[in-house]
């Protein structure tokens, strides 16, 4: 199905009042990938706060390469421009920070609760789902949302970053998924049992972002906390590591970049690097 409703980029700019976005807002009907576009004009001097939105993506991408189902007027495919300096060992931080603005953002809007899996996806708890949106009974975590974060570097002994794009894919009015999602993917109104404002949510998570960023710009101290607060991944969680060989391990907590610890089988600790966290049974 379309959106109920189209996105309304004047009424966006009203309700973005106050934060970085309203003066800089660009909206496309169509994108091939709306990371791809900004990180080409944030390397041509584009202004923090820039904002790319697209009402669909024909090359949208998450971590690590995989695609990403853009269905035309059915979700949130938008991406940020960020020039805050932090350093490189830090620029996780971005990340973590997003989710929980995406994270705040949906249960505003929606009053749903989505999980974070550490560190760029949001999760919901429901299963499958029927066309009329009927409320599904409670099942395994399904990817609600993700984000992916692309930066520049400035040379030199202090790493810092020139910049970070901030990318965000959010399923919304989805009814279905194509067959090889479908067990792993699930909407907001899936979820819900009803259609939801996109405009709405954009809002909430704008306005969300606008609040974290701030904070890391002036030494947010509190986010790993928060982050653990609100995110089942972080500690005692079964899962299967990707990298490193791959391993099994349960999760052990942030260290103080944000990355993910692991006490291994093996009686190791480790740390993760790149994602690829999946829960075990």
């Amino acid at each position: 199905m379309s959106s109920v409703e189209p996105l309304d980029p004047g009424a966006l700019r009203a309700g973005l009042d106050g934060t970085r976005y309203p003066a800089r807002l660009h909206h496309f009907a169509t994108a091939e990938s709306t990371n791809a576009l900004l990180l080409e004009a944030a390397a041509n001097g584009a202004p923090e706060g820039t904002l790319y939105l697209a009402d669909a993506q024909t090359q949208g991408r998450g971590r690590g390469g995989n695609a990403w189902h853009s269905a035309p007027g059915d979700g949130l495919y938008l991406s940020v421009l960020t020039r805050i300096p932090l350093p490189l060992r830090r620029a996780l931080w971005i990340s973590l920070a997003t989710g929980l603005a995406v994270k705040s953002g949906i249960a505003i809007s929606t009053g749903l609760d989505a999980d974070i899996r550490w560190p760029n996806d949001l999760m919901l708890s429901v299963a499958g789902g029927s066309p009329g949106f009927g409320r599904a009974e409670e099942g395994p975590a399904k990817k609600v949302g993700g984000i992916l974060v692309e930066a520049a570097v400035n040379p030199g002994p202090d790493a810092l970053l020139r910049y970070a794009v901030i990318g965000i894919g959010l399923n919304i009015n989805h009814e279905r998924f194509p067959a090889e999602l479908e067990p792993v993917a699930t909407s907001l109104a899936i979820a819900s049992g009803e259609p939801q404002s996109r405009n709405a949510l954009l809002i909430g998570i704008l306005r969300a972002l606008d609040q974290e960023l701030t904070q890391l710009a002036n030494g947010e101290p509190d986010l790993l906390r928060r982050f653990t607060g609100s995110s089942t991944w972080v500690r005692g969680k079964r899962v299967q590591v990707s990298e490193q060989g791959g391993y099994r391990g349960v999760t052990a907590g942030l260290n103080s970049d944000g990355y993910l610890l692991v006490a291994a089988e093996d009686g190791t600790e480790r740390t993760v690097i790149s994602g690829g966290v999946r829960e075990l049974p």
